[in-house]
């Protein structure tokens, strides 16, 4: 084991004194990549090593033997980041990436690869601004935060806040590589950073150090994030501060980031929930079942994201929407299937990948993989592109009112599982009414980016699988 280790870490070292000297990864085949990588797959690609990664650590902590109490820890500092970035973070990159070629502040332009460009430097010193604002803010409150009946010292929180201050801008690595045309790239950092994540935090609860060590193994490794992003910075930023520029984005992230917030904060006020009514025990139970297939959202999120630069050449907007119909098609003819095989058997996966103290977490994972319905429809991708995003932010609303007295009124017959089934429905009923704000207003017909008849296809037997499974999983009872 400690030479397979050293081996990575050799590994990592080469490949990253190449980056700093800017040699070429072209020649290095990760995961079975080719050559040339589309700037779909490219982030599809990271996005699903991100998700392989703490996956891997789930299966490890579980299988060691630590406590839930122990898990339930490290995974609310995880989810304490998140929660406190997800929204701000999503919303000004998908608001960066429509203006990084045409903009009002330094117009219009055919970006040519490897030349230096004032948007992403701007883009960096708005990611630090705000992870550099949420890092004080809780500072200040640190001390009338509560969690698991902790108050004033909850555990970790210290260094939740910097592995929030140092990962947050360094999202900005794979979207760099994406403009910039040096999609391999995004899978050899992906890779590279997912062997240092691992070693980091598995290897300290190994040797029997507890989660607070590998907690401070994900800090560690976020500063190589920060300096693998600096040197990009160097070869791809221009330095150039503008503050046209920057009210620009701003201005334009605005309703997407109140948008994300509002819509995804419904999982976060879950948890939330589940933090000051149950242990962490109880936690660590939710946590590994409110997850939506993660292939699903990930290759999603990756489409959505490499669809959004297109939009910026607007006499294409046609071919643009003709590939996010190719494409979302083919995420389809792979994820469908996949998910009909998780639904049916995802008791005895969570049994046999974890243990069956979290067998009744998969009553709950269940009911999350049916948002395949609503995460392979694009309209907001569209919405976005065109610089309509104040729609985004009503639907948000809606979402975030309907999803609250729906779960109130499932809860009494479901329990927790009936607050997935809510917030699942909600999500569904939110992407019909962008389709139809798409058709009327836009003059976007579903079928020129929907491939209708495969969709409706899968979307009925994903509906079969899910009627044919043992009606236990909709029993009420969740956590004693």
């Amino acid at each position: 084991m400690n030479n397979e280790i050293l081996k990575k870490i050799n590994l990592f070292f080469i490949l990253w004194f190449k980056c700093i000297f800017d040699f070429k990864f072209k020649n290095i085949q990760v995961l079975g990549a080719k050559r040339y990588i589309s700037n779909v797959t490219g982030l599809q690609g990271i996005n699903i090593l991100r998700f392989l990664t703490f996956l891997i650590i789930s299966i490890v902590f579980t299988k060691i033997g630590l406590s839930k109490k122990e898990i339930g820890v490290f995974e609310v500092s995880i989810f304490i980041a998140s929660a406190a970035s997800f929204f701000w973070v999503s919303g000004l990159i998908q608001a960066f990436l429509p203006l990084f070629k045409s903009n009002k502040t330094f117009g219009e332009k055919e970006q040519i690869v490897g030349t230096k460009s004032p948007e992403v430097f701007n883009m960096y010193v708005i990611l630090m601004f705000f992870s550099i604002v949420v890092f004080l803010i809780g500072l200040s409150i640190q001390g009338n935060f509560s969690v698991f009946g902790y108050k004033g010292n909850v555990p970790l929180l210290n260094l939740t806040l910097w592995y929030l201050l140092l990962s947050s801008p360094a999202n900005l690595v794979e979207y760099i590589y994406m403009v910039q045309d040096k999609n391999s790239n995004t899978l050899s950092y992906g890779y590279i950073m997912s062997v240092l994540q691992l070693i980091a935090v598995i290897v300290p609860v190994v040797l029997g150090y507890g989660v607070i060590w590998s907690l401070r193994g994900l800090v560690v490794v976020s500063i190589f994030k920060n300096l693998w992003l600096v040197t990009l910075l160097y070869n791809y930023a221009e330095i150039k501060f503008s503050f046209p520029f920057i009210k620009e984005v701003l201005a334009a992230s605005a309703p997407i980031i109140f948008s994300v917030f509002v819509s995804g904060s419904a999982q976060y006020i879950d948890g939330l929930v589940v933090t000051t009514h149950f242990s962490a025990d109880g936690f660590a139970i939710f946590r590994y079942g409110a997850k939506e297939l993660p292939f699903v959202v990930m290759m999603a999120a990756g489409l959505s994201s490499a669809m959004l630069v297109e939009f910026s050449q607007k006499d294409k907007i046609k071919d643009t929407l003709a590939q996010i119909k190719k494409k979302s098609l083919r995420i389809m003819h792979y994820m469908y299937p996949l998910s009909i095989f998780f639904l049916l058997f995802a008791k005895p996966i969570y049994k046999g990948m974890f243990s069956a103290e979290f067998t009744r977490s998969a009553d709950i994972f269940v009911i999350y993989i049916l948002a395949i319905v609503s995460r392979l429809l694009f309209p907001h991708t569209i919405i976005i592109g065109l610089k309509k995003g104040r729609i985004l932010f009503i639907a948000s609303i809606f979402e975030l009112i309907a999803n609250i007295f729906l779960s109130l009124y499932l809860v009494q017959f479901y329990g927790v599982v009936g607050v997935a089934l809510a917030t699942v429905s909600v999500y569904f009923v939110s992407k019909i009414g962008l389709i139809m704000y798409n058709y009327i207003k836009l003059g976007i017909n579903p079928f020129d980016y929907i491939p209708v008849k495969w969709y409706a296809f899968y979307s009925f037997m994903l509906a079969v699988a899910f009627i044919l499974l043992d009606r236990g999983i909709m029993e009420i009872d969740f956590i004693k």
